[in-house]
């Protein structure tokens, strides 16, 4: 076994790792302000970018959810490994040699952990892969030819061929070092009657990738009608790896595309993928032996950048029979929950895509998805089409089906505009009294506003377990006090000995406070520290859990300036809380000035009196610091 990895390796792993770029491929991000990063936090629901991250400082914070910290509390909590194994995967990521300390140089730790399940199935795909070209694995390559999928086509896709012996696999994985146990764990493997058997026999596979682009998990499709599993798809058993609500075949290569385009299309099979994807509509993804839901959907949404700010595109195909509109019915059901806009595109005849592009071509497929109709419009025309719109019965009871989905719609104008239409769909003469009827079911099902912060993102109530109170942020008050905080922590060298020479009482706010007391006790702005290497001394001496929160929060929270002008804006935040301080020094002294005789005592009223005019022009100079520096970004007072 592998001993214990260095501290120096996974701070220079830390320091190799961009965390935007391992961030990136699970969330789209987009420029929050200096040296921010924002997009849709992937560890809660949200309809609003709360979560943020910071190149330089390496860290992360969901103002949502409270969710923050490194490149490998991230790895850890959505990949949901342990530290070492996030390590590992940055390690290889970044092609790191980590050196185990009494273990050597190594890049896999122990048998049995997230790595080794990964290596197995990457093994497994490269022998699938092989015997796609194999004598035996003709009938898939005629299926795949059949559709007009070439070997180049098998290549990307990384198709492959599950051999007709019931241990061949297994047999070559045990050669290669893997355990029957891992394989078992990996799905790739099962016991049989007389030992370990494969999983997957005589089928066309395709390799399921995780947004990463490792190998999770297969589908297998099946080739021949004595094939003793009559399923005609079947895929690999939930797995540590392999969970199938939460992955979307072709999203690996679909990913980078989305996120530029802020298109996404459902697509219903492995084959429907391809051939989209080679038709040229490259943002196609399907779900994975399970029906496309909710947790599908959050995951493209954090591509997409789904938010108030821009609303992406979702496009559903369904087969054009009976049960592809029952999937878009229910599509629809569940698009609610989300602020995209969606699309439904239905080939004709029934055809899916691939079979569309065999008859028609690429270009057939790519005008199928230019030619989708709005989920709304496809929903109530399908409903309107289940009643007679000839006879007034009919024409009520439509209206009253009708009603409650355009009212579903969160758009004003749009919602208002479904109302005329769905009139005029229905053939009923009052338009007025339509709309009404939407309005009033619109307002029925409205929710409470959301709460914005000063930072501009949404703030989701926090029960802290600790006797600190949680303050506000956007509490004008106290925003000196967080932005001077928020300058220690993401430019100590600019917040300097300024900031170290505030006391503690400058703080007004206990938590602040706390935090002021962690700072000085990781060795203050002047301890030489910067980055990531500062925020997490700065977190580690914060013992209280609501202060260490709010040091992983206050070290990504945009601060309310351009790169150029942050210096300026720095320096007269902590004037600002300078002068506040100072005053209350003013404040005293003119109190001692009251308690003394200038007649008995004159020469201490003297000496107080210059000491308060010296802080009463220090005060002002302090003032005028603090207006000229921050007035420009609308934050003064």
């Amino acid at each position: 076994m592998a001993g214990r990895i260095s501290d120096r390796d996974i701070a220079a792993i830390r320091d190799r790792a961009r965390i935007e770029d391992i961030v990136g491929e699970y969330v789209a991000l987009k420029r929050g302000g200096a040296d921010s990063l924002k997009g849709l936090c992937p560890f809660h629901d949200e309809k609003s970018p709360s979560f943020h991250v910071r190149p330089n400082h390496g860290h992360f914070h969901c103002f949502g959810c409270g969710e923050g910290g490194d490149v490998y509390s991230f790895l850890q909590k959505i990949e949901h490994v342990s530290f070492v194994e996030a390590v590992e995967q940055l390690a290889e990521r970044v092609g790191y040699t980590l050196n185990y300390e009494g273990g050597g140089p190594s890049v896999q730790r122990d048998r049995g952990t997230r790595a080794r399940l990964v290596a197995a199935n990457a093994a497994a795909q490269e022998f699938y892969a092989e015997q796609l070209r194999t004598p035996g694995a003709q009938a898939a390559r005629d299926y795949l030819t059949e559709r007009n999928f070439d070997s180049a086509a098998a290549e990307t896709f990384g198709c492959g061929f599950a051999p007709a012996g019931w241990d061949l696999l297994t047999k070559h994985l045990l050669g290669r070092g893997f355990e029957f146990a891992e394989l078992e764990a990996a799905g790739l493997s099962r016991e049989g009657r007389r030992g370990p058997i494969d999983r997957f026999h005589r089928r066309l596979l395709w390799p399921i990738r995780n947004l990463s682009g490792d190998v999770i998990g297969f589908g297998a499709r099946r080739l021949y009608d004595d094939d003793q599993i009559t399923a005609k798809y079947m895929n690999t058993p939930e797995t540590q790896l392999y969970k199938k609500s939460q992955v979307l075949f072709g999203l690996d290569l679909a990913k980078r595309e989305i996120a530029k385009s802020h298109q996404a299309v459902i697509v219903e099979g492995y084959t429907d993928v391809m051939a989209m994807h080679l038709a040229g509509v490259k943002t196609a993804v399907a779900a994975c032996g399970t029906a496309f839901g909710d947790e599908h959907l959050a995951m493209l949404r954090r591509l997409l950048m789904d938010d108030s700010y821009f609303r992406g595109e979702v496009i559903y195909t369904f087969d054009g029979d009976d049960a592809g509109r029952a999937a878009a019915m229910k599509a629809f059901e569940g698009d609610q929950k989300t602020a995209a806009k969606t699309y439904v595109a239905i080939a004709p005849k029934g055809m899916d895509p691939c079979e569309l592009r065999q008859e028609s071509g690429d270009g057939a497929v790519r005008d199928l998805v230019a030619r989708r109709t709005p989920m709304f419009e496809f929903v109530v025309k399908s409903i309107l089409s289940e009643h007679n719109l000839d006879n007034a019965e009919g024409r009520v009871e439509a209206l009253r089906r009708c009603v409650p989905v355009v009212a579903q719609i969160k758009d004003r104008t749009l919602r208002d505009n479904y109302s005329v239409q769905l009139a005029h769909w229905v053939g009923w003469d009052d338009i007025p009294a339509v709309r009404r009827r939407v309005q009033d079911e619109a307002r029925r099902g409205a929710r409470a506003p959301e709460t914005k912060s000063r930072a501009g993102v949404t703030v989701a109530p926090q029960a802290p377990a600790s006797a600190l109170r949680r303050p506000r942020p956007n509490d004008p008050s106290l925003w000196p006090q967080r932005d001077a905080l928020k300058a220690a922590l993401q430019y100590p060298g600019i917040a300097g000995t300024v900031f170290d020479s505030l006391p503690k009482e400058t703080f007004t706010d206990p938590a602040y406070a706390a935090v002021r007391t962690a700072v000085a006790a990781a060795g203050g702005t002047g301890s030489g520290m910067g980055g990531g290497e500062w925020v997490d001394a700065v977190g580690r001496a914060a013992k209280d859990p609501v202060a260490h929160s709010l040091v992983m929060e206050l070290a990504v929270e945009p601060i309310p300036a351009e790169e150029d002008r942050i210096p300026r804006y720095i320096g007269g935040v902590l004037a600002r809380l300078q002068e506040v301080w100072v005053g209350e020094q003013v404040a005293e002294l003119k109190s001692k000035l009251q308690r003394i005789s200038p007649a008995t005592e004159s020469d201490e009223f003297h000496a107080l009196l210059g000491d308060l005019m010296a802080l009463e022009q220090y005060r002002r100079s302090l003032l005028d610091q603090a207006i000229g520096d921050t007035s420009g970004d609308g934050l003064a007072g």
